[in-house]
Order: structure tokens, then sequence, then C-alpha cells
């Protein structure tokens, strides 16, 4: 999703330019229904947990995903992510290969394979919900308690990759931020059996900020996050500038950025996705805020990974 998200995918009420797109977003959800009942499904021979979203980028996947790898590693479980080959989104991949291997190919179930040669016990899909080919023996569907499903349309009219009926396929769902009784009786209205589960972030490297001004910049699903988690641990921001999600910066964008925290007197802060984007001869002059998602009710979680491994 290389493109600043519409300001009216998150509007509570349905704008004129949502009715326009409504024909087309109305072929998408008729594609995905289709898609559900003809696509053949393949079974793995290992245990495939799905991280995947409805709503589209800045719901926590990737760190919801990370976690999991470790929660597994801690039961001593070989997992290894498994992502559909593009020629973009690599920045995504490269913050999974800093944690575990990745696997990558065109089809998911041939990375899959190619896993298993090498190993592998468990696969976890980092993104793959609406890939109807692989059967999954747990779905887990992340959502931003914020954002949660912002005008609730399907894309283009909105930011939903599917509807929300799409929920009875889920076994878990997780929200990051605040307990949502709301959005609770929304998800138990679709599905009366999933689990809910939240995360909040932890940062790892706060220490290096503390008393420091920053200017913020991000290229994500939605940069307000991680402008919303500086704040919360009370970093001063002189400036946020806002990017395309899985923006590749050039290096005049880079110098000005460079050069504009130069002239504030601020550090230059980021996501670690958006540093692992950014060309070595930049780093020295950028900093990056370390994440990691923790579960509140992670024995309860703990116990949904076991009914499957």
């Amino acid at each position: 999703m290389k493109f600043l998200k519409p300001k009216f995918w998150d509007k509570n009420k349905i704008s004129l330019f949502s009715i326009l797109l409504m024909p087309i977003s109305l072929l998408v959800d008729l594609t995905n229904f289709f898609k559900h009942f003809i696509v053949p499904k393949n079974i793995s021979k290992i245990p495939v947990i799905c991280v995947g979203n409805i709503y589209l980028g800045g719901t926590g996947k990737t760190p919801f995903a990370i976690e999991l790898f470790s929660i597994l590693k801690n039961l001593n479980k070989k997992s290894v992510f498994i992502r559909k080959k593009y020629s973009s989104f690599k920045d995504e991949v490269e913050l999974l290969k800093l944690v575990g291997p990745v696997y990558e190919n065109s089809s998911r179930i041939n990375a899959i394979n190619d896993a298993i040669k090498n190993g592998a016990e468990i696969a976890i899909l980092d993104d793959g919900l609406q890939d109807f080919s692989i059967n999954k023996n747990l779905s887990i569907v992340c959502f931003n308690e914020k954002q949660w499903i912002g005008n609730g349309l399907i894309i283009p009219a909105g930011p939903l990759r599917e509807s929300l009926n799409s929920l009875q396929r889920a076994d878990c769902v997780v929200i990051n931020g605040k307990k949502n009784l709301t959005i609770e009786n929304k998800i138990l209205e679709k599905n009366k059996k999933v689990k809910i589960f939240y995360t909040k972030y932890k940062t790892l490297n706060i220490e290096e900020f503390e008393n420091a001004k920053v200017l913020a910049f991000a290229g994500i699903g939605n940069p307000d996050n991680f402008f919303d988690l500086i704040k919360y641990n009370n970093i001063q921001i002189l400036e946020k500038i806002s990017f395309p999600d899985h923006y590749n910066y050039s290096n005049k964008e880079l110098e000005n950025l460079i050069n504009k925290a130069r002239e504030k007197n601020a550090t230059l802060l980021t996501t670690e996705k958006d540093f692992l984007r950014i060309d070595e001869i930049y780093r020295k002059d950028i900093k990056f805020l370390k994440i990691k998602a923790e579960i509140e009710n992670k024995n309860e979680f703990l116990n949904e990974i076991k009914k499957i491994i």
C-alpha cells in the first residue's frame, strides 16, 4: 500500500467519495466470497498459524507475529515465518529476518514445503488471511483499537480488505490498544466462539531518548499510532512528518530530514521498519524506536497455541 491512506477511510460518517467507490468495493467483496468456495485448499504437513488483518495496514500484525515466534521458541518449537514474495514490502521481511528464518515464495504453500525440508515444525503466516489456498490450524486477526474498522467499508470505499463477516473464519482476535467492550461486542456478534486478546507496545530503548526533543517521521500504515506512542513515552515531538506506507526514501528527502533535525537541534526518530528502508550511509544520523508487542492475557493465549501444536 504505497500511498497515504485516504482520510475518509477512518471517518465515522460515509463520505461522498466512499459512495462513489462502492461499486468497486462490491466487486472486491464478491471476489473474496467466491474465492473462499472455489480456491482448492492445501493442507500442510505442519501446523499453520496465520497472523492477518482485515483493516488494511497499521494493525500491529508483524510485531505480533514476532512475539508469536518468541513464544513458540520458548516452547522449544522450531517455527519459521512464511511470506508471499512481492517485489516491494521488503521492510517487513527484513524486520522478520532479525528474529528468525523467513521463507518467501509466490505460493505460500510452496514456501511452507521448502521450510519443512529444513526442519520447520510450525509455519507462521505473516499476512495471508485472505489466502484461501491454505488450510490454517489457527487464524489470528489483528486490529488497532483506535482505527478499529474505520468507516466499515471494503476497499477502495473504505480500509477493509474484506467484510467483518470474515471473522467467522477467525479463532482469535488481537486488539492492540485499550480494552473496548463496544468493539468486543461487535466481534462476538460475528463469531461467538472467537477468543479476544489485547496487546500493548513496550518500548525497549526508551532510555536513549530521555529528555530528548525529536523530529519524528514514519512511512507506515498508521503513522499517528507511532506518534502517539512517542508522546505516551513522554518524548517531546517538535515536528511529525508522515509518508506513504512502505515508502522508499530518496537521498534528497533523507538529507532534508537530517538538516531539518539539525536546525531544530532535535533527534531524528522513526520506526524500526522505516529504519530498515533507509540507505546505510544515513543511518548514523537517524534513531529508531524499538518496540515489542506484549500480550496482556498471555496465559490464555498460550492455551490456544498449545491446542494446535
